[in-house]
């Protein structure tokens, strides 16, 4: 199977966005808002903290603020030299920041960086533990959703053996169990 064909390609994946569980977006913005947009995404790897803050962007940036983004990862565990400065020398009192990926800041490191943030109106990290600011949610994942979004993707039923499987070999990452799909079609 060619890749473009693969139907758990990158792309297609991609387009599937985060679902909310117990809570709505007007919901989730007013708690937001109440949290004055100071506030964590929290979970585990591969549960949506990247897609979910992906999706809060473009609802911020309707309420008129500036959206200014930043990522760390385990790939690239820290900002390359002189990013900070301009970053934290260009910000605006209308900036919100969405900061993906601010466990990878160690404490004194946290620290420094929310001190030269002040100046913004918000930040919103994602983070795999609680603690760095308030948590505005916490993300989950479970064999159920897992087999939604491979339904969504496929455009019908998968099996419930195959997903609960596929759910407890990836340890519950939706990304890693969505790019085993892609190497079972891929095979195919």
């Amino acid at each position: 199977m060619r890749a473009r064909d693969n139907p758990f390609s990158t792309d297609r994946v991609l387009r599937v966005r985060y679902r909310l569980d117990g809570t709505t977006w007007p919901e989730l913005m007013s708690r937001l808002a109440a949290l004055d947009y100071r506030a964590a995404i929290v979970g585990p790897h591969g549960s949506g903290k990247t897609t979910l803050l992906e999706d809060v962007a473009p609802r911020i940036a309707a309420l008129g603020y500036r959206v200014k983004m930043l990522l760390l990862n385990e790939n690239h565990p820290s900002f390359e030299r002189d990013l900070l400065t301009r970053f934290y020398a260009e910000l605006h009192p209308r900036d919100i920041i969405l900061f993906d990926g601010a466990e990878q800041l160690g404490t004194l490191a946290w620290q420094l960086f929310r001190f030269k943030t002040r100046r913004a109106v918000g930040l919103i990290i994602t983070t795999h533990s609680p603690g760095r600011l308030a948590t505005l949610i916490q993300c989950r994942t479970s064999p159920e959703l897992l087999g939604r979004i491979a339904c969504e993707i496929l455009g019908s039923e998968t099996t419930a053996p195959e997903i609960e499987s596929l759910f407890t070999r990836n340890r519950g990452n939706l990304r890693e169990a969505l790019r085993e799909l892609y190497d079972v079609y891929a095979a195919q």
